[in-house]
């Protein structure tokens, strides 16, 4: 009976050592602070480090704000796929979402990753950005009338 057991043992540690395995090239994207309507995509790279065939079954955001896509088709061992992921930067404010990624990897069925940031309004920015490009015309200006 222990040879039995010690035989079956021996033989799911070999499957599972052999067995498709998910890592990714990153885990969280941060998008810093970004404008209202700016782009919202960000690409994680998925690659199966194991010695069968990695399938990813779902990927699923945590709100509707945060839209993944991604290859259905099985990523060969020692191969990359890719999750891509776009956020709706027209929703103003600090975000960090959640994107659960399910495949049929023994060890981490359910893998996840995350994106953050924070959306400015695009008018705030816009003013930002002229008062800094405005800067070196008032400098130039007011050099001008010293002289004067």
């Amino acid at each position: 009976m222990k040879n039995l057991f010690a035989g079956v043992l021996a033989f799911a540690s070999v499957a599972f050592a052999s067995a498709q395995t998910i890592s990714f090239d990153k885990t969280t994207a941060d998008y810093g602070t970004v404008k209202s309507g700016a782009d919202g995509h960000q690409v994680f790279t998925v690659k199966n480090t194991g010695t069968k065939p990695l399938i990813i079954s779902k990927v699923q955001a945590s709100c509707g704000c945060t839209i993944p896509e991604w290859n259905q088709e099985p990523i060969m061992p020692g191969k990359n796929g890719q999750i891509k992921v776009l956020y709706d930067t027209r929703i103003m404010g600090p975000f960090t979402k959640i994107i659960e990624v399910y495949s049929n990897d023994p060890e981490n069925s359910r893998a996840v990753i995350n994106i953050k940031g924070v959306v400015a309004p695009e008018t705030a920015a816009t003013a930002a950005e002229v008062k800094a490009e405005a800067a070196p015309a008032a400098m130039k200006a007011r050099k001008n009338a010293a002289r004067k």
